[in-house]
């Protein structure tokens, strides 16, 4: 069974930084994309950014210039810096990862979500 788990989250003031990891634990042959989402209350679960196993990246355009996604494949390890923080970044954010299985079978994983919160 492959579990995510997400760290970092918490409460900041505008303008701080915060940086959300997650880790792929389990039976994995590999990861194709990882990435964050996040929901915050009363709005749909939207991308914040993205990463294939080739390193390139996708990110929403109101976090571009704030925020950088990174990973490392040989720890199946995706991590967000997240800069200059305001308000509206209020969300619990996910991590989720795209594994491929031994016998060939792509599917995706979620982790259980952690709190980040932007307030003064």
């Amino acid at each position: 069974q492959v579990q995510l788990v997400e760290s970092g989250g918490g409460l900041v003031q505008p303008g701080g930084s915060l940086r959300l990891s997650c880790a792929a634990s389990g039976t994995i042959f590999s990861i194709n994309a990882m990435g964050w989402y996040r929901q915050a209350p009363g709005k749909q679960r939207e991308l914040v950014a993205a990463i294939t196993s080739g390193g390139s990246t996708n990110y929403a355009d109101s976090v571009k210039g704030r925020f950088t996604i990174s990973r490392d494949n040989a720890k199946n390890t995706v991590t967000l810096q997240a800069n200059s923080l305001k308000p509206e970044d209020t969300a619990v954010y996910y991590c989720n990862a795209n594994i491929v299985s031994f016998g060939g079978y792509a599917y995706d994983r979620w982790g259980q979500g952690t709190q980040v919160t932007v307030s003064s």
